[in-house]
């Protein structure tokens, strides 16, 4: 809260409030303190140089050795009066630098000191007057006109000032103010020096002064030749404002509220500017909130009224010159206008809902916090037009800006005003956000593709202002879960909006890299929302992409077709993983025909993807799709029949490799378990995999007894197949079973005496934990045959003829096998 009382140096604090701004005095940066004996040495030089009328050039260094001490400085009368002194001596001439400085010691002293001579600053005044009417003319400097600004207004705020010297303080400083605001421009260091000038003047003056000085305050910004309108004014105005108005409410200066709130927050001047405006209206709502034990409550709250309805008449006179569009419109007073309009909201706390303010705090968000379908434009002409890339000054500077790290604070604004819209408002702005959530995607994708590693850098930083929108979009999606989706709305209007957000979420999905609570609340009720109806499910499968547009690439700011590697999508990648993950909750109410038409080939695609975290949920949604339908239907036992057919392809084409063995595992455990009895799927899956095991077999039996201890490099593949398919002769239906009983043998037979031994251990143990009746006697009966079989083969081979030996030997032990089988 700012306070007279611990707001000693006002500029000071206008800066701390805003942020960013260097630390200066008088527009020179701030230097070390000086030491106690430097600032003896300093005042004693400035005597010895009045006593002997000469100003030599060491005087000037001492001055500056005051001033670098501001922070410890003590000016009390004797000095203030020594200074006066100098400044008024006739008998030397005086450098220009040294009035800013010599005025600004007068400053120190009249802030720091308790109660200063009431003679001392009558006599002040009279020296300040008389050096602006003398020589200032030929002197004149940003830095002079400020610290005149800075001292006038400080001895008119001095309790004890004389009226006729406050009266003369706030005219000059007036007329300073009105003939040479061009100078303002020149400097914007002293932006901080001048509006604290103008505080302590607006705490002390009422009535004519206090217009002019108001005029002055919300005008000059509006002026051709003025001082420039930024982000950091505005803020300070803000602040400002902040501190004036608190001041009245404290010593309950009911006059002054209602001048200030007459010119400021009533019908305003043609001169004010709308920027500085909304800043005063924040400025007041901030004060309003320190109402010390509720004194003057009710005179506080219409002062709060006339403030929100200040900022909400400034939002729709925007609204009415931009026609409502936030696209279109790229003016730099709009964009300014844009950004102090939220920023006045995010540090004057809640206000009442205002449809104009929504439409301003939307347009804020996605054009000026979150400005990236404009950086996408710019970098992509960059690369079309010129072949160079976008510089990365633009983004890193906003990355920096004020604007950026309180995107929080504005996103809870902006939140909070959308639970209180009315219906065609809250449409609009959402309409608003999930379009934006698609042109991100879009041109994130884009413009990553493009770039291609080449300015990593400028990706790394783009992604940056992705991540803080996506928990802009993800906060605002619960917020819209909040009103949507209760029972104020029929089932289906929140299927829709459900829907809406999911599509949203996984256009954004590339952003999302810290676990979001907000974003997990969302997801589960729109899921469990979405799950509910078959024409929910629908709509939110046919929203993804199509196979044609996950392989194909076209970049249509060029017109000019480029090479694509669909794996290499990133953004995209992302995405689909995003569609995977969430269809299976849903998969029970999805259409066969659906499933195959727009999910199945993206699925079969990402199976091959080199991620093997992609990869793997692909096959999740295999597993899922298989595992569906409690209810028998031929259209969906028909689609996992052809499935599997191709699943089985996907899959051993990629393995070992890209395929995830645990991944391909849960798919045939999955299709064994779900297809009908006897289902020729089931035994081409089979087929299949003795098929790959045998192909990965190879020359295996080469490898020495000590080499087949351990399976690991080349024998490592081929043990997970036999794993597999010994793990289902406990799945497979009984009408199955006896062909992969059959096809294991073989495959055993083959294996080197110490794979067979490990092998059958594993199926003995297996058999006998299991409680299968059934089976259980067929298999063990079977196992005692293999055992048979497996005593009598020949495993060593050590003469150049051992392939061929070896090729008979398996070869007879296989028509041994089939006799017994």
């Amino acid at each position: 809260m700012a306070r007279q009382s611990n707001t000693l140096f006002l500029e000071q604090w206008l800066r701390t409030n805003v942020g960013g701004i260097n630390q200066t005095v008088s527009g020179h940066p701030s230097a070390p303190s000086s030491s106690a004996r430097a600032i003896i040495q300093a005042w004693s030089e400035l005597r010895d140089s009045l006593q002997n009328q000469t100003f030599h050039p060491h005087i000037l260094q001492s001055l500056k050795t005051l001033l670098n001490s501001q922070a410890s400085l003590h000016v009390a009368d004797p000095q203030a009066k020594l200074l006066l002194s100098v400044l008024s001596s006739q008998s030397f001439d005086r450098p220009p630098e040294s009035y800013p400085i010599l005025l600004r010691l007068l400053y120190i002293w009249v802030r720091k000191s308790v109660r200063p001579s009431a003679a001392l600053i009558d006599s002040a005044v009279d020296v300040i007057s008389r050096i602006f009417a003398t020589e200032y003319g030929s002197k004149k400097s940003p830095s002079f006109l400020a610290e005149g600004i800075l001292i006038l207004g400080a001895i008119s705020f001095v309790p004890s000032v004389s009226e006729s010297s406050k009266i003369a303080c706030l005219e000059l400083l007036c007329r300073l103010l009105e003939k040479d605001y061009q100078l303002v421009r020149l400097g914007e260091e002293i932006i901080p020096d001048v509006l604290a000038g103008i505080g302590y003047a607006l705490h002390s003056s009422v009535d004519v002064l206090l217009v002019r000085v108001l005029d002055s305050l919300l005008g000059i910004w509006g002026k051709e030749d003025g001082p420039r309108s930024t982000v950091p004014t505005a803020l300070m105005i803000l602040h400002l404002v902040e501190w004036v108005v608190s001041g009245y409410i404290k010593s309950r200066s009911l006059k002054k509220i209602e001048a200030f709130s007459q010119r400021t927050l009533g019908p305003s001047e043609a001169t004010y500017v709308p920027f500085a405006l909304v800043m005063v209206a924040a400025g007041v709502l901030r004060a309003s909130r320190y109402t010390a034990n509720g004194q003057g409550l009710e005179f506080v709250s219409i002062l709060r009224i006339s403030a929100e309805n200040q900022i909400a008449f400034v939002a729709q006179q925007f609204i009415s010159d931009t026609k409502g569009s936030i696209n279109s419109d790229n003016d730099p007073s709009s964009s300014l206008l844009r950004q102090c309009l939220s920023l006045a909201l995010a540090r004057s706390g809640a206000v009442s809902f205002s449809a104009p303010v929504l439409l301003c705090l939307a347009s804020a968000l996605l054009r000026e916090i979150f400005p990236l379908r404009h950086l996408y434009m710019q970098i992509l002409q960059f690369i079309h037009n010129s072949g160079s890339e976008f510089g990365i000054s633009e983004i890193k500077r906003h990355l920096d800006s004020v604007l950026f790290k309180e995107a929080g604070v504005i996103t809870g604004v902006f939140c909070n005003q959308y639970a209180s819209a009315d219906e065609e408002s809250k449409s609009f702005v959402e309409s608003l956000i999930w379009n934006y959530c698609r042109e991100v995607y879009s041109g994130h994708r884009q413009v990553a593709l493009l770039l291609n590693e080449r300015n990593n850098e400028l990706l790394v930083n783009l992604e940056k202002i992705a991540e803080s929108a996506f928990l802009m979009v993800a906060v605002f999606a619960l917020a819209v879960t909040k009103q949507r989706l209760n029972s104020n709305f029929s089932q289906e209007v929140q299927r829709e909006h459900s829907v809406r957000i999911l599509v949203s979420f996984s256009c954004l999905e590339y952003f999302r890299r810290i676990r979001l609570p907000e974003y997990m609340d969302t997801i589960r009720r729109v899921v469990a929302c979405v799950q509910e109806n078959e024409s929910a499910c629908i709509s939110f499968v046919e929203s993804m992409p199509s196979y044609v547009d996950l392989t194909t690439w076209q970049d249509f700011s060029s017109k000019q077709k480029m090479e694509y590697e669909w794996s290499k999508d990133e953004v995209q990648t992302a995405r689909v993983l995003f569609y995977v993950r969430v269809i299976p909750t849903c998969i029970e109410l999805l259409p066969a025909l659906a499933f195959r038409r727009v999910v199945a080939p993206s699925m079969f695609l990402y199976m091959g993807h080199p991620n093997e975290k992609v990869a793997r949920a692909s096959h999740s949604m295999f597993v899922a799709f298989m595992s569906s339908g409690k209810e028998p239907e031929d259209e969906r036992v028909s689609l996992k029949e052809q499935l599997v057919f191709y699943y089985m392809q996907r899959s051993l084409e990629g393995y070992p490799g890209i395929t995830p063995f645990e991944g391909m595992a849960s798919g045939v455990a999955a299709l064994v378990r779900h297809l009908s009895a006897g289902s020729p799927a089931t035994y081409y899956c089979i087929h299949c995999l003795v098929d790959k095991a045998n192909n990965l077999l190879g020359d295996l039996t080469t490898l020495k007894d000590d080499e087949w201890k351990n399976w690991q490099g080349g024998p490592e593949p081929c043990k997970k197949i036999l794993e597999l398919l010994s793990h289902l002769i406990s799945l497979v239906d009984i009408k199955v079973l006896p062909a992969l009983m059959k096809s294991l043998a073989q495959l055993i037979i083959r294996l080197p005496k110490r794979g067979q031994i490990m092998v059958l251990n594993e199926l003995y143990a297996q058999v006998a934990e299991s409680d299968d009746v059934t089976r259980k006697p067929t298999l063990v009966s079977w196992l005692q045959s293999l055992s048979y079989l497996s005593s009598q083969a020949k495993t060593e081979v050590s003469t150049s003829k051992g392939r061929e030996s070896k090729g008979n030997s398996a070869s007879s032990g296989t028509i041994e096998l089939n006799a017994r089988l």
